[in-house]
């Protein structure tokens, strides 16, 4: 059997080997292994990929040995459960269906959410259920614990918002802490708001980008995860500029859930640890 140990803790001296040590006692063959040290907030991090057979006191061991507080998880070889949320547009969400359909990422879509009916003939041609939740007549807060209610009746690993155009309210933030990612059109925190690319348009950028992040309770602003580029000319009009961005937006949304799907990624303060 292959696993993946993750570690996060206080620094301290001989972290590795109290790691691999116990590892070696266990009789559990390291085949890869990432560390990280920040300096400034004096935490540790490891990622490590396993074989064999570890006993069910193993992560209990583990924990004596390592600094009081330690946060540490073994993951097996079964699929990263993920709900995605989407409104209106396909094009995040559309490639998150592709991917699983070609089994390119060790991600289970459980479901999409939508405050609209508008995507529900895509996800249904990949048989993925969909739920729609109307906004309707309901306040922020009602319609973020109706849809609460339906994400945790499905106990997801990761919920992905596939251009999700709701503001989340601190409830239903803190339900599912550090577990909710977005992606944004732009490097944060440039061109917030109505008509990214125009915006950008008018300054005249020579590169448009895209962001994924966690969400917590400042817009916008949780910790990042993955950013990437396109370059453009003056010759882009907006909308050019907009269907390139699109593109930029879909692959690192995708790569960011691959990323959590593979346990590379460590909440560190509002910045992460993201393990290649």
């Amino acid at each position: 059997m292959s696993y993946i140990l993750t570690t996060q803790c206080a620094d301290d001296v001989g972290l590795i080997a109290k790691i691999t040590g116990l590892c070696h006692e266990h009789n559990l063959n390291i085949t890869r292994n990432n560390e990280f040290v920040d300096k400034d907030a004096k935490r540790f991090f490891m990622r490590t990929e396993l074989t064999g057979e570890p006993h069910a006191e193993f992560l209990s061991q583990l924990r004596g040995v390592l600094p009081a507080g330690a946060k540490v998880a073994l993951h097996g070889e079964e699929k990263t459960k993920v709900v995605l949320l989407a409104t209106k547009e396909a094009h995040c969400l559309g490639g998150m269906l592709l991917k699983q359909f070609e089994q390119a990422l060790n991600i289970e879509i459980l479901a999409v959410i939508a405050n609209y009916p508008t995507l529900e003939p895509l996800v249904k041609g990949f048989d993925v259920p969909f739920h729609v939740v109307s906004h309707e007549g309901l306040t922020r807060s009602q319609h973020d614990e109706k849809v609460g209610d339906l994400i945790a009746s499905y106990n997801p690993d990761i919920i992905g918002l596939a251009k999700y155009m709701r503001i989340l309210s601190p409830e239903f933030v803190g339900r599912f802490e550090n577990k909710i990612i977005n992606i944004h059109h732009s490097f944060l925190p440039a061109f917030i708001g109505a008509k990214p690319y125009h915006q950008a348009f008018e300054r005249g950028v020579k590169i448009i980008g895209a962001t994924a992040h966690f969400v917590n309770n400042e817009l916008d602003e949780g910790p990042i995860i993955l950013q990437d580029v396109s370059s453009v000319t003056h010759a882009n009009t907006a909308e050019m500029m907009a269907k390139m961005g699109k593109d930029v937006e879909k692959t690192v949304f995708s790569k960011a859930l691959q990323l959590a799907s593979e346990h590379k990624l460590f909440i560190n303060g509002n910045k992460t640890v993201v393990f290649s």
